[in-house]
């Protein structure tokens, strides 16, 4: 699969997902199966732009092409000032945000909001395209499929984004006064999928390779986006990658391999931040990692009480090769004979 001129290994990609999909936990996914990894999305406002958050999010030092930036914004000359910027700094795709559904974003009419006032939108498309072309970058554009269900006008929007020129289109199958509850719907992705010429990205609620390729022979997707799903189980990617190749699951991965991610995740992770704050953000991701696991809820709630890089360190450490002695294979409760027979029942 190709955006632009870019060839992609897989098409398996991990969602933008803010104050998750830092430079750290982007490299881990493509480490582990996944094909593109789309940045958290950066505001088009400048006086934002030299701050520490925004230069922690647009921080790609290492990482493997090609650099995708999204951008969020809602005024059309700020939001191809925004993109020009992103490209002089190595962006080689720009990704525009018309899917958060987040209230402080939805607010200011951005993410989700534009998609309320579809003229608005294509102003913005239109000249993000025309600030990106001269340098060849291509521009991309993710979606949720309306307002509400009273308003789902992903289609119309995707039409007029491919005459504009937009190159792909990643529509989230709910509505953004869904937010994140309920089922996501692949009705109207594969009604996208139907319309355009352009690659088109399937997202929403996809967190096994079951549910992978049901999705994939739904929408007739050519990738699909996953982002809550790989949170504490980046290896989910090729998981899904093995399963659509042979039919086949992969065992799951060895418990101390699992340990070795996770602790070189974390020192990226201090390295990006700094102690003080990487201590305390990478609880969630610790978090993540346990969840499903013996005694994980007890070790969380030790986690949370840690105050140094290095007793967070020795706190995995400990708890995974304790884990390890038990179960040389890592146990879960993403057992995939379970998660087909609920998905089964689903149908």
């Amino acid at each position: 699969m190709h955006i632009g001129p870019h060839e992609l290994p897989n098409p398996l990609f991990v969602a933008p997902m803010a104050g998750v999909t830092d430079r750290p936990f982007r490299q881990l996914c493509r480490r582990l199966g996944a094909g593109y990894a789309v940045s958290e999305m950066v505001t088009s406002r400048r006086d934002l732009w030299h701050t520490l958050k925004t230069s922690r999010r647009a921080n790609h030092e290492g990482e493997p092409g090609p650099i995708a930036v999204q951008i969020a914004g809602t005024n059309a000359a700020m939001m191809a000032e925004a993109a020009a910027y992103n490209v002089d700094r190595g962006a080689q795709i720009i990704d525009i945000n018309m899917g958060c559904p987040a209230k402080k974003v939805c607010n200011k009419w951005a993410g989700s909001a534009l998609m309320r006032d579809e003229a608005g939108a294509l102003r913005i498309i239109e000249a993000v395209v025309a600030a990106c072309a001269p340098q060849g970058v291509p521009v991309t554009l993710k979606m949720r499929t309306g307002w509400c269900s009273a308003e789902r006008n992903a289609l119309a929007l995707a039409r007029a984004a491919e005459s504009a020129g937009v190159v792909m289109v990643t529509v989230h199958g709910r509505t953004r006064e869904q937010g994140y509850t309920g089922a996501a719907e692949y009705d109207t992705v594969a009604a996208v999928k139907a319309a355009l010429r352009i690659p088109v990205v399937a997202n929403g609620d996809i967190d096994t390779p079951e549910k992978a390729s049901l999705v994939l022979k739904h929408t007739r997707a050519d990738a699909l986006m996953i982002g809550r799903a790989a949170q504490g189980r980046p290896w989910i990617f090729r998981e899904i990658a093995h399963f659509l190749a042979t039919g086949t699951h992969l065992p799951p991965p060895p418990t101390r391999e699992v340990q070795a991610w996770l602790t070189e995740h974390l020192q990226d992770h201090y390295g990006l931040y700094g102690e003080d704050l990487g201590v305390r953000s990478a609880r969630k991701h610790i978090g993540w990692a346990v969840r499903a696991l013996p005694g994980g809820v007890a070790f969380r709630a030790v986690m949370n009480s840690l105050a140094s890089a290095d007793a967070q360190l020795r706190a995995v450490t400990t708890y995974f090769e304790q884990l390890a002695d038990a179960h040389e294979l890592l146990p879960s409760s993403h057992g995939t004979a379970a998660n087909h027979e609920r998905l089964q029942r689903q149908a």
